[in-house]
């Protein structure tokens, strides 16, 4: 019994060959234009709530309440303001990728040991070099796990693109809990997690790499 089931799975697979790789182009497109545009904000942000701190709890008290919405009751709140398709979805999705990215900058930049800002300054570093030379280098394992977490957390929650027709492989699990075909639920769901892990796995990697030598010792 489980071999025919097994069958099915794979020819609903290779039948549906050229709408998987449709959904997965439209969810990489939303999924990393949402990500990019959250890195965007949220790192200054986070840097400038990190020299204003009594505004840190503010700015990410207010990302945290975005967190707390409901992800398919977002994305019917947007459609009034922005309509149906891909600006609704990459905005929903943006909001969402904020908060890992914002706390993890801003946790990563004032957990810095102040013995090594403070040589710095010591040695004539400006605050723009103390930043860029010390902080952020020391931070980045923080920052790398916000961009990891928004990333995984984002590529979920693209599933629900489509529905604002925004499309994506949420597309396919649509169409398989409409029409009670499990097989097309997995031939969505399956991609979804695999990008997910993947993109992880890339960024872990990229971390790994641009993490100082000293703090990969430690």
């Amino acid at each position: 019994m489980i071999e025919p089931l097994h069958l099915f799975f794979i020819n609903t697979v290779m039948t549906r060959s050229d709408d998987i790789w449709e959904g997965m182009v439209e969810h990489l497109f939303l999924s990393f234009t949402a990500i990019f545009i959250a890195i965007i904000i949220a790192l200054p942000l986070g840097i400038f709530v990190s020299r204003q701190r009594k505004l840190a709890d503010l700015f990410i008290g207010i990302t945290s309440v975005f967190q707390t919405i409901p992800s398919l009751a977002f994305f019917g709140f947007l459609i009034p303001i922005f309509g149906t398709g891909t600006v609704t979805a990459i905005t929903a999705l943006t909001v969402y990728s904020l908060l890992p990215i914002l706390r993890n900058t801003y946790t990563g930049i004032i957990t810095v040991d102040q013995a090594v800002i403070e040589a710095g300054r010591g040695m004539g570093m400006t605050e723009n070099q103390i930043l860029t030379k010390i902080e952020l280098p020391l931070s980045l394992p923080f920052i790398m796990a916000g961009i990891r977490t928004a990333t995984v957390l984002t590529v979920g929650v693209a599933t629900l693109a489509t529905f604002v027709g925004a499309g994506g492989l949420g597309e396919l699990i649509y169409r398989g809990l409409s029409t009670w075909n499990n097989q097309l639920v997995l031939a969505g769901a399956i991609p979804a997690a695999f990008l997910a892990l993947f993109f992880d796995f890339i960024l872990k990697r990229i971390e790994l790499r641009a993490t100082p030598k000293g703090l990969k010792r430690q």
